[in-house]
C-alpha cells in the first residue's frame, strides 16, 4: 500500500486525470447519436478479420454501445474510486483492441515506433489495478465496509 502523502497524491491526482479523460472520451460518443466506430475500426491493419466482424451491421450496434459505455463507467469509477480494480483491468483490455487497428508493426501512425498512448494508458490502468487506486481516497474503502461487501468476500476483491 502506498504510504507517502505525496505518492498518495499523485496516484490520486493520475487517477482523477485518467478518469475525466476516459469519462469524457465516453460522453462525447454517448451523446453524439452520428458516432460510430465503424471508421476507426473498417481501417485495421492488424487482425483487420477480427475488426471487420465488429463493423458488421448486426455486430457494429453492439460494438458502439459497449464502447461508448466502457469508456464512460471507465471514467465514473477512476474518478469515484470504486471498482478500480475491475474497472482497470477492463480498461487495460479495451486499450489493447484500440491499439491494434493502428499498428503497422513496428510503427503506429507516424510518430510513434510499438509504444504508443493505447499502450501507456493500459500500462497506467494496470497499475492502477495493481496498487489498489480505488483505496487512495477514493469510495472503495467505505464500499468495502458495507455489510454486503463482508456478506459477499469476492464483491470485496473486486473493489481492490
Amino acid at each position: 500500500m502506498i504510504q507517502s502523502y505525496y505518492a498518495k497524491l499523485s496516484l490520486f491526482a493520475l487517477r482523477i486525470a485518467m478518469g475525466w479523460l476516459m469519462f469524457y472520451a465516453g460522453i462525447t460518443k454517448v451523446l453524439n447519436p452520428t458516432w460510430s466506430a465503424a471508421g476507426y475500426l473498417s481501417g485495421a491493419k492488424t487482425f483487420p478479420e477480427f475488426y471487420t466482424w465488429l463493423t458488421r451491421p448486426d455486430i457494429l450496434p453492439i460494438t458502439n454501445v459497449v464502447n461508448e459505455w466502457a469508456l464512460t463507467l471507465l471514467g465514473v469509477s477512476l474518478i469515484l474510486g470504486v471498482f478500480v480494480r475491475l474497472s482497470s483491468l477492463c480498461g487495460a483490455v479495451l486499450m489493447i483492441l484500440y491499439y491494434f487497428p493502428i499498428l503497422i508493426f513496428p510503427t503506429i501512425k507516424t510518430t510513434a515506433f510499438i509504444v504508443d498512448e493505447h499502450i501507456i494508458y493500459a500500462l497506467v490502468f494496470l497499475f492502477f489495478a495493481a496498487v489498489r487506486a480505488g483505496r487512495v481516497w477514493g469510495l472503495e474503502n467505505w464500499c468495502g465496509k458495507l455489510p454486503l461487501c463482508s456478506k459477499f468476500p469476492r464483491l470485496r476483491a473486486l473493489l481492490g
